[in-house]
């Protein structure tokens, strides 16, 4: 017979813990697999969304290098640094656009860092999948940001 409290304790491991606003708390690494760990802790409708965008990324940018840190996912362009990340809040995911004053036009969210715009996905949203394809492609021409 299995032993229930070691059953639980494997499952709680398994699943990454949600820090504030729901954001999955998933370990440092490269490469799609933590990319796609933390996609699936997303809560709730994130998780779908978090799998659109991905896919929307991958499909425009085959060759697209994928980080988790911070707890955030981060996508890049081999030797030219990290153009975009996901962060999970309670209502929305957090786009940023590393270098997102340089687009056109402007993702509509500022940020304290002037190179930086965001994009709010929300659940009741329908994405405009040609715009945000469109800030993808361009932002992944640009410099990106180097931590």
């Amino acid at each position: 017979m299995a032993d229930k409290s070691s059953d639980k304790a494997t499952r709680r491991e398994e699943t990454p813990r949600l820090l504030s606003g729901g954001n999955p708390q998933i370990p440092k690494g490269d490469g799609d697999g933590p990319v796609q760990a933390y996609i699936a802790a997303m809560p709730g409708w994130k998780s779908e969304a978090g799998r659109m965008l991905d896919s929307l990324i991958v499909h425009e940018l085959p060759e697209v290098r994928k980080a988790v840190k911070w707890n955030s996912p981060l996508y890049g362009i081999e030797g030219q640094g990290w153009f975009l990340g996901l962060h999970c809040f309670t209502r929305y995911i957090k786009i940023a656009f590393f270098q997102g004053a340089s687009l056109k036009p402007l993702p509509p969210v500022a940020s304290k860092d002037a190179n930086t715009r965001y994009f709010h996905l929300h659940e009741d949203e329908t994405l405009d999948e040609a715009q945000f394809t469109s800030w993808v492609r361009h932002a992944s021409a640009l410099p990106g940001w180097k931590p």
